[in-house]
C-alpha cells in the first residue's frame, strides 16, 4: 500500500503544476487526504472488517468533499485535481495513472445490480464536471470532455464530449499524462453548423446575382 501511495504523491507532482513541495501536498490537497483514505478504508474492507471501512470514507467525505466508495478499485498513481464534488461508486474500477478533475461522478443508472459502476483503462483524463454511468468501460489513453455525460463504452485512445457523450475524435498515439485540452476540444456539430451557414451564404449570393442580371423579356 505505501508504494501505492508513492506513485500517489508522485503522480499530484506530475499533473499539477502548483505543487510546489510534498509537505504542501500533504498537508492541503484534498483530493490527496481522500485518496489516502480509500487506501485504508480499502485494505480494511478486504480484510473483512465491518462497518468501519464505510465510516471512514463518510468521514473524509465531509472532511474533502469527495467520496470514494472503500470497496471501488483503484490503480497506482490516481490523481484527483481540486477534487469538490468527485464521486466514484462501489463498483467502480479505475486502472493506472488516471485523472479526475473536480465534480466528476463514476455513477449508476439505479438499474443494475451487480457491476453497477464503471470501469476505466490505464491514463484516463476525465474532464470536469463529467458523469460517467453504468456498468461501461472506458478503454486505456481515452479523453472525456468536460460536463459530458458518458453512457456507453468508449474505446481505447478516443475522445468523447457531450450530453450525451460521442466520441469525436479516435488516435493510434497514447495520450499524454493528464493533460487536455479542454478549450480546444473539436466539436463536430458547431462546425458542421459553420459549413452550413456557409453553403447558406453562397447561395444567397447567387440568388442576388442572378436578381441583378438584365432580362431579356
Amino acid at each position: 500500500m505505501f508504494h501505492t501511495i508513492r506513485d500517489d504523491l508522485r503522480a499530484v507532482f506530475d499533473r499539477d503544476p502548483a505543487a510546489t513541495s510534498k509537505a504542501e501536498v500533504i498537508l492541503t490537497y484534498a483530493g490527496f487526504h481522500a485518496l489516502l483514505a480509500y487506501r485504508f478504508s480499502h485494505r480494511l474492507k478486504e480484510w473483512g472488517v465491518p462497518f468501519v471501512p464505510r465510516l471512514i470514507s463518510q468521514l473524509a467525505r465531509w472532511l474533502t468533499g469527495i467520496e470514494i466508495h472503500p470497496a471501488a478499485k483503484i490503480g497506482k498513481g490516481f490523481f484527483i485535481d481540486h477534487g469538490m464534488g468527485v464521486v466514484i461508486g462501489e463498483t467502480a474500477e479505475i486502472g493506472d495513472y488516471v485523472t479526475l478533475f473536480q465534480g466528476v461522478t463514476l455513477g449508476g443508472t439505479g438499474k443494475e445490480h451487480g457491476k453497477r459502476h464503471p470501469t476505466l483503462g490505464n491514463h484516463v483524463v476525465v474532464g470536469a464536471g463529467a458523469k460517467i454511468l453504468g456498468g461501461i468501460k472506458i478503454g486505456d489513453n481515452v479523453k472525456i470532455g468536460a460536463n459530458s455525460v458518458v453512457l456507453k463504452s468508449v474505446p481505447a485512445n478516443s475522445t468523447a464530449i457531450g450530453v450525451p457523450a460521442r466520441i469525436i475524435k479516435t488516435e493510434g498515439g497514447r495520450v499524454p499524462d493528464a493533460t487536455m485540452d479542454h478549450i480546444n476540444l473539436p466539436d463536430p456539430i458547431a462546425d458542421r453548423f459553420a459549413s452550413l451557414e456557409q453553403e447558406l451564404i453562397e447561395l444567397r449570393k447567387k440568388l442576388e446575382s442572378q436578381d441583378r442580371e438584365p432580362k431579356l423579356f
